[in-house]
């Protein structure tokens, strides 16, 4: 709060890594996640009305906050931004600020100048937002310009034409609240009609609702449905709106929709989307993290098991990864690496506490604070995570982060002598911002039953107990939620497929073929024999592939040729890990020296060459020093400076493996390439895979990283202030006990966070939270070799022209490359991750099973054609804009 208040207010958000505020149009666009500031002052309204009152008790600081806030908060700027965005969190922020702001003047102390001014500030937000509305169905355009509102020729917005079901779906705790405290019905009127349609075009035969939705015709344009990002809070709001307002109607429709939830989405402990159309069908193989909200939005039901076991099965993804990443696949899988900091898991626990009183949860809750001081913690903030496999960070800190994570751990915490008025007699809003139960019987403008629409009767007796009673729900039996949780502990360890020991394979069930794709070497003239005996025949092409080709009824006999068809699987398994091994994991840049100490890590590129520092676990540290000539493409002329060091460079005019080469012939411990493209930042682009120059390439030793502009410029920028620089080139971010273990450290950086007495113990729990391993890269988070395709085929196994009546099947290891200069092509040289499940297990990293349902299939060698690659980084970077879109 303090590094806000001092490097970034008035600015919407804080930049906790470059120490600055972030003010739209000032920092290079993040697109629709920059909808969501609005130069409104976000941290401003959402903290400093909120936390530093509802949850720290600072009466005298809140009331110098509100003090700032109506001087510093302008709502007439000619800006564009996202309605729901600015709903939950300046408008509820303000109206939480005016909900303690009367509450302190009633008990005559404190705030005994306030005449409702947050509540003036709100209700011209709320009329500014309002031309949204002005649609035939009454769902909200996404966007709205706070001067011109939509549609005007000034406004830039309002040609939209789809909005996502939470965004239209999450108005009526705001807009309801501010028609009560206003006797200004009008908003509370919008918002409902908004609820009135989204419930009239849910999907009749499953009463599920879809992502996004056409905002003029209802017609659903995203028919997936799940708990998670874009419709999360639309269920939330519903279930929150009969709290808050006693309109059963609203109750009503949340209790059809949890029956649906519960009947086709909720796989316990997994929450799954599924197609509205089609329920039973699962529309993807993944979650993401927003959905962490749902246990407690179960808890606000009543229906406690469900919650308990997907909180607990969240609480082992975390312990595996350290955070909740931004997606992962149903076999617990990194899917998307980012975490932006979300609170959802802390909300979660925070409700589930309440409900159950298990001290378990005060521990889940230590978890999450050490590995926020641990890993997210810099000098000026906390900072997001990039990645949760590297422990990267990302120049970012959501208000959110201050508004709901700080609040919920501390409620968690807090007893009730600790809070000087009852939370109990407040509702949260989806951002965490406290509006009165009294709300229910003030200004009731509306009627209260929606007598227009007939409601499925459902069979609510499991759910009887909407807001938890302990005594009802745990009765005489403190362990029962211990009972829930304990079959659920290895969950995500038991997940990753065990390989099986060639010991199991002679003992194990089920014929083998006699030789292994592994071991086959088609030099070897048993081999050969065994491959003929199964039906299989090798060809020889001029261009150095190989062809396999099995026709059944060649073989020996019937099980022989089941041998070769086994066989020919396996070459296709082979040849897909070999594919997917080609593509490194991202590596960690972490800045170990004063005033950083560990706490600044910036995502890198991999390099297909010199020391693989995921095999060399302690990573390579040493001082920085920038290279003379700074492009690294001819002998080192400031070889002293280099000696023993890190070298700098830039990215052009020659290939990678040689400035490897050349820096390494200095003197140099390793070397970090810095992309020469102005701008460019992990943020928005692929990762970046430097590949060799299409020699051997075993003679560069030295570890080789590659960093965008953006990242760059940061160690640069270190450089000028502090002059000598240390950082630890790694396969992932380490701790700071583990970095500064057996070294002094200065007594101004250890921080009340962050007990340094213990090193060893330290450690040792610190690797108890790290994942066992590797994770494979995910799809959106691949390591992308980038470059032309070579002009000549490595080794690869491929299948011909086989008998259109004979089963066939292929293999082959295609091999990407990545080129200094786009202008020459060279083949690269690849090597594999390490195996992504816990190495005392002997794991095998995943594997791609191909299975070709036609009678002939060919693969050669060549590159992945880059109009690919680049296809399915956008289908990625499209979805996760997409989450981004819909708050995401």
């Amino acid at each position: 709060f303090c590094s806000q208040q001092e490097h970034a207010y008035p600015a919407d958000e804080l930049m906790p890594l470059t120490c600055r505020g972030r003010v739209r149009g000032q920092e290079p666009s993040r697109g629709d996640v920059d909808d969501a500031l609005g130069k409104l002052v976000y941290t401003g309204t959402e903290h400093l009305l909120t936390v530093v009152f509802q949850v720290l008790n600072k009466t005298k600081e809140f009331e110098e906050a509100v003090k700032k806030v109506i001087k510093d908060v302008n709502l007439d700027n000619d800006i564009v931004v996202s309605v729901f965005e600015t709903n939950i969190r300046v408008l509820g922020g303000l109206l939480g600020g005016h909900s303690v702001a009367i509450m302190l003047k009633e008990k005559g102390e404190y705030m005994q100048w306030y005449n409702g001014e947050l509540l003036h500030m709100a209700k011209e937000l709320g009329y500014k937002l309002l031309p949204a509305f002005n649609t035939t169905s009454g769902l909200p355009y996404p966007r709205v310009n706070l001067k011109f509102g939509v549609r005007h020729p000034e406004a830039r917005t309002g040609t939209e034409t789809d909005t996502c079901t939470a965004c239209a779906g999450t108005l009526i705790l705001e807009f309801a609240a501010l028609s009560r405290f206003t006797g200004t019905s009008i908003f509370e009127e919008y918002a409902r009609k908004a609820l009135d349609f989204i419930w009239e075009k849910r999907q009749r035969s499953s009463n599920l609702v879809g992502v996004t939705i056409n905002i003029h015709t209802g017609d659903w344009v995203r028919k997936d449905s799940g708990v998670g990002a874009g419709i999360d809070s639309y269920y939330e709001y519903l279930l929150k709106a009969y709290v808050l307002l006693g309109d059963d109607s609203f109750l009503e429709r949340f209790n059809t929709h949890y029956d649906a939830i519960m009947r086709y989405i909720s796989q316990p402990p997994l929450l799954l989307d599924v197609h509205i159309h089609k329920p039973m069908l699962n529309a993807r193989t993944w979650m993401d993290s927003l959905l962490a909200f749902f246990p407690g939005l179960q808890v606000l039901k009543g229906d406690i098991r469900p919650a308990i076991e997907t909180h607990e099965m969240l609480y082992q993804v975390i312990k595996k990864h350290n955070f909740l990443p931004e997606a992962f696949t149903t076999d617990f899988r990194v899917h998307w690496a980012q975490h932006p900091l979300r609170p959802e898991f802390a909300e979660s626990t925070y409700f589930l506490y309440k409900a159950t009183g298990d001290p378990y949860y005060l521990e889940v809750g230590k978890t999450l604070i050490e590995n926020l001081n641990k890993y997210a913690r810099v000098p000026c903030g906390f900072a997001a995570m990039k990645d949760v496999r590297t422990g990267s960070h990302e120049d970012r800190m959501d208000s959110f982060f201050l508004a709901e994570m700080f609040k919920y751990l501390y409620l968690l915490f807090a007893d009730k002598e600790d809070m000087i008025f009852d939370i109990e007699d407040y509702i949260f809003t989806t951002e965490a911002h406290l509006l009165p139960l009294w709300l229910s019987t003030t200004n009731q403008t509306i009627s209260k039953k929606n007598t227009s629409t007939e409601y499925t009767e459902l069979d609510d007796s499991n759910f009887d107990w909407t807001c938890p009673n302990t005594q009802i729900l745990f009765p005489n039996d403190p362990m029962f939620a211990q009972s829930i949780r304990e079959p659920l502990k290895n969950v995500v360890d038991k997940s990753c497929p065990r390989g099986i020991s060639r010991a199991e394979e002679s003992l194990g069930s089920g014929p083998k073929p006699p030789l292994r794709a592994r071991d086959f070497m088609a030099s070897n003239p048993e081999h050969l024999e065994i491959l003929k005996k199964m039906g299989v025949s090798l060809i020889h092409l001029k261009d150095g592939r190989v062809q396999l080709v099995q026709h059944a009824v060649q073989a020996a006999s019937s099980l022989d040729a089941e041998d070769g068809l086994r066989f020919m699987q396996e070459m296709i398994e082979l040849s897909s890990q070999q594919q997917k091994e080609q593509q490194l994991p991202p590596r960690a840049v972490q800045i170990v020296s004063h005033p950083f100490f560990g706490r600044v890590v910036l995502t890198a590129g991999p390099a297909q060459f010199g020391m693989d520092l995921s095999k060399h676990k302690a990573g390579t540290r040493g001082f920085v020093a920038t290279i003379k000539p700074y492009n690294g493409c001819s002998e080192i002329t400031n070889p002293e400076a280099v000696k023993e060091k890190i070298a700098l460079m830039q990215r052009g005019q020659c290939m990678f493996a040689e400035k490897a080469r050349n820096i390494q012939k200095a003197g140099a411990i390793g070397g970090i390439v810095i992309d020469d493209n102005e701008g460019s930042s992990s943020d928005t682009a692929p990762l970046f895979q430097m590949a060799g120059d299409g020699k051997n390439t075993d003679d560069i030793t030295i570890p080789m990283l590659f960093l965008f502009n953006k990242e760059g410029n940061i160690i640069l920028d270190a450089i000028r202030e502090y002059e000598a620089v240390e950082v630890l080139l790694s396969d992932k971010a380490k701790d700071r006990a583990t970095i500064f273990k057996g070294k002094m450290i200065p007594n101004y950086i250890i921080d009340s966070n962050l007990e340094m007495e213990n090193m060893d113990q330290k450690s040792s729990e610190s690797d108890a939270h790290k994942p066992n391993s590797e994770e494979a890269p995910s799809d959106s988070q691949d390591a992308g070799a980038v470059g032309e395709e070579p002009e000549g085929g490595g080794e690869s196994s491929a299948v011909g022209d086989p008998d259109p009546l004979s089963p066939a099947s292929t293999a082959s290891a295609s091999v990407s490359m990545a080129e200094e200069d786009p202008h020459t092509s060279g083949p690269a040289e690849a090597s594999a991750p390490e195996p992504a499940c816990t190495p005392g297990d002997s794991q095998p990293q995943e594997q791609n099973t191909q299975t070709e349902a036609t009678s002939k299939a060919h693969w050669d060698s060549k590159v992945q054609p880059m109009e690919s690659i680049l296809a399915d980084w956008n289908e990625d970077i499209e979805a996760f804009e997409m989450m981004e879109k819909d708050e995401l």
